[in-house]
């Protein structure tokens, strides 16, 4: 009897000790062993590990008994790379493997690395995102191999959340958030007196650019700098009677349409605009032009007599006056 006790009483002071080191536990389940490693070994590695192929016969059962703990992890099946109903998603073909690479001997210790994703991560861009290109190479992204993302090594887990039900750059009242974290200049002309209406959230990045990569310059969605305005600026297209050389070639030699201190997001001030192309014109030689207020300096400066500088159809709008 008195065994007995003392069994039980053993076996309680047991689990209390492993209680109060749970936490411990837990921390090094997460760790990554190889963080200390250099990259390029670590990437060595990974290829050898591809070569061999070794794939758990368990799938996801066999990473869950050390992850099952962590919520991130576990946030994957929240969403639809963790449904194994969807068609192509990771969980229905080799489940974690398919992202993160074979497990190999890395469940003996966790000391072998995997394909990890992120800022900190020892895999280069390009490989992190040769993995995500495998699935997601479709017509959006036929565009991607040498854009301006791509020759950055932005890897697609520094815009994208995947362990998530809810990526939150795919909600647009989160996406100029997400941009701006990297294009800072962009961020400053949005808040801008004259600027397009992004910090509102009435339009996106992505409704002028592809962030996957483009065919034309900036990664827009149209093929030049004039086609996408006019998908929204209509009444600025061609072909006009009497058409103004700047307007035609590129809006933004006058226009900077992320933000400018200056109305109608223009690039500089009239007449400072204007005399960029009409330094030598009648008017700029004028001495009244910058000595005293007039109708060459005042109010709309050139605009009050030449108001129609996208062009004109009117059969006497030559001048751009009508």
């Amino acid at each position: 009897m008195m065994m007995k006790k003392e069994s039980t009483w053993l076996r309680a002071l047991r689990l209390t000790a492993l209680l109060a080191l749970y936490p411990l536990f837990s921390l090094l389940a997460q760790a990554t062993p190889w963080d200390e490693m250099p990259a390029d070994e670590v990437e060595k590695i990974l290829d050898s590990k591809f070569a061999e192929g070794q794939y758990s016969p368990k799938g996801a059962d066999s990473c869950l008994m050390c992850h099952r703990k962590n919520q991130t992890v576990m946030a994957l099946f929240d969403g639809v790379h963790g449904n194994p109903q969807v068609k192509g998603s990771p969980m229905a073909d080799l489940q974690c493997e398919a992202c993160h690479g074979p497990m190999g001997k890395h469940n003996r210790g966790g000391k072998e690395p995997m394909i990890t994703f992120g800022a900190n991560s020892p895999v280069p861009a390009e490989k992190q995102n040769s993995v995500c290109m495998s699935c997601h190479n479709d017509d959006q992204r036929m565009a991607w191999s040498g854009n301006h993302h791509d020759n950055a090594n932005v890897a697609c887990s520094d815009c994208h959340q995947v362990h998530t039900g809810h990526d939150p750059i795919s909600d647009k009242s989160q996406e100029v958030a997400v941009c701006t974290t990297c294009h800072t200049q962009q961020k400053a002309d949005l808040h801008k007196r004259s600027s397009h209406p992004l910090k509102w959230q009435q339009m996106v990045c992505s409704d002028c650019h592809n962030p996957h990569g483009g065919l034309g310059e900036a990664s827009l969605q149209q093929m030049s700098i004039n086609d996408n305005c006019y998908a929204c600026h209509a009444e600025k297209r061609g072909p006009k009677l009497w058409e103004h050389a700047p307007v035609t070639d590129n809006c933004a030699n006058c226009h900077n349409p992320h933000g400018t201190v200056n109305e109608a997001m223009l690039i500089a001030k009239p007449p400072q605009l204007c005399q960029q192309c009409h330094a030598s014109d009648g008017h700029a030689a004028n001495p009244v032009f910058a000595n005293s207020p007039n109708a060459f300096n005042g109010g709309q400066s050139c605009l009050n007599c030449h108001n129609q500088v996208h062009g004109s159809n009117h059969p006497s709008g030559k001048l751009l006056q009508r």
